[in-house]
């Protein structure tokens, strides 16, 4: 991988790595089902309203990074699935770990546990810790151990396919993050209204043309 991924693609592949492991039945995904599990309320943080569009154009920048791939199965719909096993030799249970970090962000060892067994069971909290060690040991590390915070008596863990946390903005990244894709929806909704706007006026400039010309006929 040769640049760090947008909160939109951690979501979408989140999303593709958890519906795999929980709900195989569903998986490949097409763009419609990635949309809703994007926007799902449960199991998420932050908490995102995405349209299939801005799916579509995360999954095309996935695939020539080589984690995301469409599927070869053949349906009215295009499928897709991700690629994390074939990029960096995950099992099940890392992959879940990661799912967790993509889906939430920064988490405990004793959080990823408890959510994380709902996509592959783990049996104690140095299973996790295992599993968390082999994932930042990866020749491309793809966790990383933060600062404990103050209060709190254990550390948490972040995903590193986003890039390096910003420890002081840690709180305030993700959401913000969303909301700047939000603000592009709001742009083009603005000036889809301000075209609308402008027609209705033309319209009325027209009808009373057409009454003044009437006085002179």
């Amino acid at each position: 991988m040769t640049r760090t991924l947008t909160v939109v693609e951690i979501r979408v592949l989140g999303c593709l790595v958890e519906k795999e492991l929980a709900t195989p039945e569903y998986y490949p995904m097409t763009i419609n089902a990635l949309v809703n599990a994007c926007n799902q309320k449960s199991n998420r943080a932050p908490v995102v309203e995405f349209d299939d569009t801005i799916v579509a154009e995360a999954l095309e920048s996935l695939r020539p990074l080589g984690l995301a791939t469409q599927s070869a199965e053949r349906g009215r719909a295009a499928k897709f699935c991700h690629n994390l096993y074939g990029k960096y030799r995950l099992d099940n249970a890392e992959m879940a770990v990661m799912a967790e970090l993509l889906l939430r962000g920064p988490q405990t060892g004793g959080e990823l546990r408890q959510r994380a067994s709902r996509m592959h069971q783990l049996d104690s909290l140095e299973q996790v810790e295992e599993v968390l060690s082999e994932l930042m040991d990866q020749e491309e590390p793809l966790v990383t151990k933060l600062p404990r915070q103050a209060g709190r008596k254990e550390h948490r863990y972040a995903q590193l396919l986003a890039g390096e946390p910003e420890i002081e903005e840690l709180e305030l990244k993700a959401p913000t993050a969303i909301l700047q894709v939000r603000a592009g929806n709001e742009r083009i909704e603005g000036l889809e209204q301000e075209m609308l706007e402008l027609k209705a006026e033309m319209a009325e400039l027209k009808e009373t043309f057409e009454a003044f010309r009437r006085q002179f006929e």
